[in-house]
């Protein structure tokens, strides 16, 4: 979830974060924009071999690696992990020409990715957002067992703090029916602060994503902004929710002016895949198993299955049409 870029509070849960690249300056790059957020403690690694040792030796609660090392690369990484871990995020650092391996780790399990060439403006809101997704309280968890079907609607302000506790409402109540397994549900959460934060920046305040690319600061000034004034800070996020231990269905509206849906870029386009916007629409596609807009484009609707119901949009496949082209969720970006 995109929110206003701030240190977390004191008293907040330490989130342990490893780093794993064999180029020493990459490592201090991205250790050093994660240390600066108070709760992040890193630690490094200089391959994937010796990742592993460190993920038996000092568990974290998240891993970020690069996608090329001569030992064990980041796909490699990534299986191991799965099988030794399979509750533990990884998120991938892509380098020029390794973008159609991101997306095959994208669709292995990886939690997410960020452009190295993006790391300054993407890195640190890319590890909140999978912490966020991660996150699991066991007290909701144990009642949600008792849930066999759910369907609940909420009208949501437009404060990133609140659209991510939505996030994790609805993953505790997914985990407690148990039809989705951890990397599902942090997949699931994924593409939803996605469609949320389109939702909250795009639709409701009207702020096109090529602003956060060319100055993230003035991006976020403006939406503190917005979210004072009106008519922008009148307007709500709509979203119904549908949840059984098979699959979930997520509609979500938000009240801006909307956009034409057939207008969206294709994310899977290599000159997309490094775009904040691109990134965002590939994490939807791939995370999700199916994604329809309506006519006006203030509309998405999604559907997750989970586990062996799961199937998985191909990256590389044309957009399906039903009300909409099935790609991305709320609005995009301008």
């Amino acid at each position: 979830m995109s929110e206003w870029p701030r240190k977390r509070d004191k008293g907040s849960p330490v989130t342990h974060i490893l780093v794993v690249d064999d180029s020493a300056t990459d490592r201090a790059l991205a250790g050093g924009l994660l240390q600066r957020i108070e709760g992040f403690e890193v630690r490094y690694a200089t391959g994937g071999l010796d990742a592993l040792r460190e993920i038996d030796t000092h568990p974290p609660d998240l891993v970020l690696t690069d996608l090329n090392m001569p030992d064990l690369d980041g796909l490699e990484l990534l299986g191991a992990i799965q099988r030794k871990r399979p509750d533990l995020p990884v998120i991938l650092m892509t380098g020029r020409g390794s973008e159609w391996t991101a997306v095959r780790a994208l669709k292995t399990g990886a939690a997410s990715y960020v452009p190295k060439d993006s790391l300054a403006m993407l890195l640190v809101e890319t590890v909140q957002q999978v912490r966020i997704a991660a996150r699991q309280s066991q007290a909701q968890v144990r009642l949600a067992s008792c849930v066999q079907h759910q369907e609940i609607q909420f009208q949501l302000p437009n404060e990133p703090e609140v659209l991510a506790s939505l996030v994790q409402y609805l993953q505790d109540a997914l985990a407690g029916m148990g039809g989705c397994n951890q990397t599902e549900r942090v997949r699931f959460g994924v593409a939803m602060q996605e469609a949320l934060t389109n939702a909250c920046f795009h639709g409701n305040l009207e702020i096109s994503s090529s602003l956060k690319e060319g100055d993230m600061h003035r991006y976020y000034d403006l939406a503190r902004e917005r979210s004072q004034q009106s008519p922008y800070r009148d307007r709500r996020i709509e979203v119904l929710a549908r949840m059984t231990g098979r699959e979930v269905f997520v509609q979500i509206r938000d009240e801006g002016p909307g956009f034409d849906p057939h207008m969206i870029p294709n994310p899977t386009n290599l000159e997309n895949l490094e775009r904040p916007s691109g990134r965002g629409l590939l994490l939807m596609q791939t995370f999700m198993d199916e994604i329809h807009y309506n006519d006006l484009g203030n509309q998405v609707t999604m559907i997750k299955r989970c586990g062996e119901n799961a199937c998985p949009m191909e990256p590389s496949a044309k957009p399906a049409t039903n009300t909409a082209p099935a790609v991305n969720a709320a609005t995009p970006s301008a």
